[in-house]
């Protein structure tokens, strides 16, 4: 490896690119769909309590605190006699686990492009096969239909990804969907992965555990609706034998931050009083986004409303590069993501923002918009994102 930084290998600059980031206390951070806005105090409470009390020098239970693990099914409202909960570090910890646990070499991962990439990564470096549907497309309704899935299902299939609401592009499954999806995959014979990870922030979303109890994984976080992504605190949701199998070969063996667990159950314990207003929050940032790219042609929201704390602007028709516009706004200080990093069928189509965040990020998001587009259709060089 050369000093000062050159010809460094890739996972090395990509580190550093995220390090800078995460170095610069100016930084408007509205690229990784986390939650900015100020905590309920107590969650920070909690959070200074377990320090003082120097709990982190013992290990947490394996499967997570018995509190913290029973106000997870409570919130997902599943019955304890079938389901049980083991609490990872952080909800992609749980999703890499599961993925290994129940694929092996030959067998296929089904997955919606553009969706969450990491469950694809995972089934590619054990041997699986990992296929992608294509689901950018209005007439669809921008989401994987039932008829699409059927048509993907081989003798191979073993585990369906269906990340819902859908990151990137915030859709969401009707009930009638999710019955079929669960049909399908109890007729293959395969397990479904119900990644939930932006359900608070859905209107009116189905959960598939009820329907396919023995077939099916709910990940479960706190990085999106509490604010947690930095503490890296999730949880897997399955019946009673798969989480047998996952505890087996945890990764985390010897429990996840108990600091984090602590977190997680005040704002479980909150929740009711203070996600409303992060709900109100959200809303008001993807409206006045909605605002902000009617005024300008050739730009337009795909998803409307989004079911995630993002939104998807779709930039094909403003002639310019989703990377360029990334650049231009980093140069301002303010951190949008690439739809090159979900997905590369659609790469040049999209960008994303975050919209659980301060209100004034949200207005220079705004403000800068029409200076942005038009920087970034002169933007020929443009510096490595991730």
């Amino acid at each position: 490896m050369a000093d000062a930084g050159h010809d460094l290998p890739q996972h090395e600059v990509r580190n550093r690119h995220f390090d800078a980031l995460s170095r610069d206390a100016d930084l408007m951070w509205l690229g990784q769909n986390t939650n900015h806005l100020p905590p309920h105090p107590a969650v920070l409470r909690a959070l200074h309590e377990a320090v003082d009390g120097a709990l982190f020098n013992a290990y947490a239970p394996p499967l997570g605190i018995e509190r913290l693990r029973a106000l997870i099914l409570e919130d997902l409202g599943l019955d304890p006699a079938l389901f049980g909960v083991m609490i990872t570090d952080g909800a992609v910890t749980g999703l890499s686990h599961a993925v290994r646990t129940l694929l092996r070499p030959g067998e296929q991962l089904i997955a919606a492009e553009p969706g969450w990439k990491w469950p694809l990564v995972y089934a590619r470096e054990i041997g699986a096969t990992a296929t992608e549907l294509p689901v950018y497309d209005p007439a669809q309704g921008h989401r994987l239909s039932p008829a699409q899935l059927r048509a993907a299902i081989t003798p191979a299939t073993r585990l369906i990804y269906l990340v819902d609401p859908n990151n990137p592009m915030g859709t969401i499954f009707t009930p009638a969907e999710i019955a079929a999806f669960a049909a399908i995959a109890e007729e293959a014979g395969a397990h479904v992965i119900h990644d939930c990870t932006y359900r608070h922030f859905a209107d009116g979303h189905t959960l598939m555990a009820p329907l396919l109890p023995a077939r099916t994984v709910t990940t479960y976080s706190f990085s999106k609706w509490l604010g947690l992504a930095g503490l890296r605190v999730g949880a897997v949701v399955a019946c009673h034998d798969l989480i047998g199998r996952f505890a087996a070969t945890a990764p985390n063996a010897l429990g996840s931050s108990v600091i984090a667990q602590h977190a997680a159950i005040a704002g479980l314990e909150h929740k009711g009083e203070w996600l409303p207003q992060v709900i109100a929050a959200d809303r008001a940032a993807k409206q006045a986004i909605a605002d902000a790219v009617a005024k300008l042609p050739g730009l337009s929201l795909p998803v409307w409303p989004s079911h995630g704390n993002f939104v998807a602007l779709d930039v094909s028709g403003a002639g310019i590069r989703p990377e360029a516009l990334v650049a231009a706004y980093r140069a301002r200080g303010v951190m949008i993501r690439q739809g090159g990093y979900h997905t590369a069928l659609f790469a040049d189509r999209f960008v994303k923002i975050s919209t659980t965040v301060p209100a004034p990020w949200t207005a220079r998001f705004c403000a800068l918009l029409p200076a942005m587009v038009e920087e970034a259709r002169g933007m020929n060089t443009i510096p490595p994102l991730f």
